[in-house]
């Protein structure tokens, strides 16, 4: 057996959560089966993970008293999304437990140190270029070949704070525009991919893994619109972007979740665009299909608790239930077949183009993609 490296907390013990989002939300409603207690920390009153916490404290990511109270508060700590100072995660993980850790947050949270993190460890990358002035942004853009596209290093998501590139003279132009602020800018190549694949990867104090299934992700204007599990892949595939996953996971030294994106490409190489260390979307589907969630598995890793089975128990695919599309699957909520799951997020205000919620259809990719169908809500 491997020896622990880090401490054991039973249920009955506090989890504080540094974010008040869905993903919070979901944690804490496994956890509440589980047994485990919860406090929030997040500057929204009414937060979705706010809503079902023991405690909430609404106060900023960065604010003194706030850290100070859910310090105090928790026995351990997580965060639930990467848009929250890492400097903010060091004070924290010095007053209490915090099995994530702040240097993975400080890779994950900026484009060109994750890119540069995985490449030192000899994990394949879409190739990349650090930018700092429209000279080197210009040159980046020809050695990388067109198009190619254009990102800020820290913050954005949902195909925010990134920009397609035609031309060496757009890429000028474009770092002028994005490095507003003094933001760091990465340029990376644009992939002809066959298909975007995720694997959401768990791992335990003691560096036990679970791999969750291999899944098929399709956007819509950069956002996640659905997965499909299982990928419509080879099984030699699927266990190659299984393997990537794992590898990256043990080279971060991760402890809770790491999602990780990646390109299919034509030829059958997998290439990472982009991890997340903290459940994930394309995860969502885990909690109605597998044996072990990924909101369950997260606190199981960061608790020392022995890892669950991550077996997929039925096909799903899982949609996102974007503002737009909220008051027309209430509508519809009464009548809807019984494969479908509805998940809604707690949030007063459905704007367009807000995560509201999610649906999963628990059936295989062709009857699943039926009944989206014909519930009608995400047709163009």
């Amino acid at each position: 057996m491997k020896r622990s490296t880090g401490r054991v907390f039973l249920p009955g013990s506090v989890v504080g959560i540094l974010g008040g989002g869905q993903l919070g939300r979901m944690v804490i409603l496994e956890g509440r089966k589980m047994g485990y207690r919860f406090v929030t920390l997040d500057p929204a009153a009414d937060c979705p993970a706010g809503q079902v916490a023991d405690r909430h404290i609404a106060k900023g990511y960065d604010d003194p008293e706030g850290a100070e109270a859910l310090a105090e508060a928790a026995d351990v700590i997580a965060y639930e999304f990467e848009n929250v100072s890492a400097e903010a995660v060091k004070r924290l993980e010095r007053r209490a437990a915090l099995p994530q850790g702040s240097r993975l947050l400080e890779v994950t949270q900026h484009r060109l140190r994750e890119k540069e993190s995985l490449a030192a460890g000899g994990l394949p990358v879409t190739p990349f270029r650090a930018v700092r002035n429209p000279e080197e942004a210009k040159r980046a853009a020809e050695e990388l070949g067109l198009p190619c596209v254009m990102k800020t290093a820290t913050g954005g998501y949902d195909g925010k704070g990134q920009r397609l590139i035609r031309s060496a003279e757009e890429a000028a132009s474009s770092w002028t525009d994005l490095s507003a602020g003094g933001r760091e800018l990465i340029l990376e190549q644009f992939v002809p991919f066959q298909k975007e694949l995720s694997v959401v990867v768990a791992r335990g104090i003691r560096g036990e893994t679970a791999s969750f299934p291999v899944a098929e992700n399709i956007h819509r204007d950069h956002i996640l619109h659905r997965t499909i599990v299982p990928a419509p892949i080879d099984e030699g595939i699927a266990r190659q972007a299984k393997k990537l996953a794992r590898d990256a996971a043990e080279h971060l030294g991760v402890v809770g979740l790491i999602a990780v994106e990646m390109f299919l490409l034509e030829d059958g190489r997998l290439l990472i665009n982009e991890l997340a260390p903290r459940p994930h979307n394309s995860g969502h589907y885990t909690y109605d299909a597998c044996a072990t969630s990924q909101f369950e598995q997260f606190l199981r890793a960061i608790c020392g608790l022995p890892l669950g089975s991550p077996r997929l128990l039925t096909p799903a695919v899982m949609v996102n239930v974007l503002g737009q599309h909220l008051p027309g699957l209430l509508e519809k909520l009464p009548y809807l077949p019984p494969e479908v799951k509805v998940h809604l997020y707690g949030k007063r205000e459905a704007r367009y183009g807000r995560k509201m919620g999610h649906v999963t259809v628990l059936a295989d990719a062709n009857e699943a993609l039926e009944i989206i169908h014909q519930i009608g809500l995400w047709e163009k």
